[in-house]
């Protein structure tokens, strides 16, 4: 059973426990040498750098961990396509998705009764631990989008709902990705694909025909039926904190739940909780208990739940930092920059043209 420890050592331990060469070579597989560190580096407890010089540090062979440290910049990509397209990720990006039907979710992804068995339980293990392996999530959203005909954006939003690695670009922009919107053409899965990766020995459902059959293919009766879930944050009750004067305010959020940052001096450090901010990307009640729990890490936490705006008008004399974020344009104080693992910035159409000027820096 996967879980998902929230106690600083337990992280650092699984940053020791990486494999990079396995997982090059079994990472698309349900039992591959994945890492499941994905949850802390979207929560911000680690950064894609602190990954990156650990593995450095360890002095593996460059070929040993290319395609680790590939996949670890594909995360600072789709940040990087926030950061420049901001909104319009929202939308689709490049080109229109094609053959939309509807703009719900197949009502049997919600009741896990696909009738394909690898997708009905990695979606019962989505809601029941926040997890998905990334390759089962390429085959969920290509069953829903190209088989099932919904647009992506609401799948997008009730998986990210679920994911405790949920980070809104890498979803969003992969969603896409598969539904042909931010891509030249759809992504397809068929069963036997799914058997070979997820050990499955399923024949004779919508998927088990050639990739030339399924592109033609209609929606399937399973996922006819459709539904708008309901996706609601319950923020936690807060307290107005105790803010010391003449000491800095640190505001924390979702995506920076960082216990190293800026650990030496002293700080007032507050935990903002927007609710417009998780109005718009909800996210799971076990998502909150995820975040409560990591920020046990971060001495003297406290949590506000409001605007920023009212944060920083009821302490206006004190100076607040924040550390860069897609979602902290608003933020208005002292930003820190991120741990980005290369010094790459602007927006790449591809993301092999923003990996070539990464590999630079190796």
């Amino acid at each position: 059973m996967i879980s998902f420890p929230t106690r600083l050592s337990d992280i650092y331990q699984r940053l020791k426990s990486i494999d990079p060469e396995k997982y090059s070579h079994t990472r698309n597989y349900v039992d591959g040498a994945v890492t499941y560190l994905s949850p802390y580096i979207s929560r911000g407890v680690i950064s894609t750098k602190t990954v990156f010089n650990y593995l450095l540090e360890e002095n593996y062979p460059f070929e040993t961990i290319e395609k680790y440290i590939q996949e670890l910049a594909w995360r600072d990509y789709w940040q990087q396509v926030w950061i420049h397209k901001k909104s319009e990720i929202n939308t689709d990006l490049k080109s229109q998705q094609q053959e939309v039907q509807h703009y719900e979710i197949p009502t049997a992804i919600l009741t896990k009764s696909t009738s394909i068995e690898a997708i009905d339980s990695a979606i019962k293990g989505l809601e029941d631990i926040g997890y998905m392996h990334n390759h089962m999530r390429m085959y969920a959203a290509a069953v829903i989008c190209n088989m099932g005909k919904s647009h992506w954006l609401t799948p997008a939003r009730w998986m990210y709902y679920h994911l405790l690695d949920g980070d809104w670009a890498s979803n969003a922009l992969s969603w896409q990705w598969v539904a042909g919107s931010n891509s030249s053409k759809k992504y397809y899965a068929n069963q036997t694909n799914i058997n070979k990766f997820f050990k499955s020995k399923q024949r004779n459902t919508f998927l088990d025909n050639d990739y030339d059959v399924l592109i033609n293919h209609p929606c399937p009766s399973e996922l006819m039926n459709t539904t708008l879930p309901s996706l609601k944050t319950v923020l936690p009750v807060s307290q107005t904190p105790a803010i010391i004067p003449n000491q800095p305010i640190l505001v924390y959020n979702y995506y920076n739940l960082d216990p190293n940052w800026r650990q030496e001096g002293d700080y007032n450090r507050v935990l903002l909780l927007e609710p417009k901010i998780f109005e718009q990307y909800p996210i799971a009640p076990k998502n909150i208990q995820f975040m409560q729990a990591l920020g046990v890490n971060i001495k003297n936490l406290q949590v506000y739940v409001g605007s920023f705006e009212a944060l920083s008008k009821s302490y206006p004399n004190q100076e607040i930092i924040y550390k860069e974020h897609p979602l902290n344009v608003h933020y208005v104080g002292t930003e820190d920059v991120r741990d980005w693992m290369f010094d790459v910035q602007g927006y790449f159409p591809a993301f092999f043209a923003f990996w070539k000027k990464c590999k630079k820096h190796l």
